[in-house]
């Protein structure tokens, strides 16, 4: 493995480098985005069955901000409950858009390494082809064996290219997808806290013998 590395030249070392890079972010992303960590769950009725129950106090909410990043949209909304509509509606989005962006850490790293490694495979063969025709003009092409560093050159460091490249964007586009697919789960969730909020509102906002009638 080592000869192989070595015949490949320079380009392999930042070829090396990132598919370190991209095996880290890899397995970092698996963690981070397991659903249990992202939204637990039953979290929403857990959430509510302490508010019902008048259980539900500070340290709970902060707490569950600090629990996971669902935790931490439902906290940005219950800490606004008893403002208007409009603002704990943006509090909530505000949170969510910082939530998203977390879930994305690292992705356009992995895109970039899906990017940048076929073009240093490029790069190699460019650097391989410029060994052979300055072979070919020192001494001619009657010695092949010349001629052989600058094609091991050549398709090495293409191969190590498509290697690192190929897998990765394969992770980049199965990332991308599960962070799309948890947000909206996400927004679900958020939206049915909201809405049970919002019609325990409607229902205090009654007048008392209403609410009796109801009752």
């Amino acid at each position: 493995m080592f000869e192989i590395i070595k015949a490949g030249g320079w380009v392999m070392v930042p070829s090396i480098a990132c598919s370190i890079l991209a095996l880290a972010i890899i397995g970092e992303r698996f963690w981070s985005l397991q659903r249990q960590r992202v939204m637990p769950k039953d979290l929403v009725k857990q959430v509510w069955r302490l508010r019902q129950q008048g259980k539900l106090t500070q340290n709970h909410v902060t707490a569950l901000r600090d629990s996971s990043p669902l935790g931490r949209i439902l906290a940005a909304g219950l800490s606004s409950a008893n403002e208007d509509r409009q603002i704990m509606k943006e509090s909530v989005e505000e949170t969510g858009r910082h939530v998203a962006h977390e879930l994305e850490r690292f992705l356009n790293t992995l895109g970039t390494i899906a990017t940048i490694s076929p073009l240093l495979g490029l790069l190699g063969t460019v650097i391989g082809m410029m060994q052979i025709f300055g072979t070919i003009t020192d001494a001619g092409i009657g010695d092949p064996q010349q001629m052989a560093g600058g094609i091991s050159v050549a398709l090495i460091t293409t191969v190590a290219g498509l290697v690192v490249a190929i897998p990765t964007l394969f992770f980049y586009r199965y990332f991308r997808g599960r962070v799309d697919d948890l947000v909206i789960n996400m927004e679900a969730e958020t939206i049915k806290l909201m809405e049970i909020m919002r019609g325990e509102r409607r229902q205090n906002a009654r007048p008392a013998h209403l609410q009796g009638d109801a009752a």
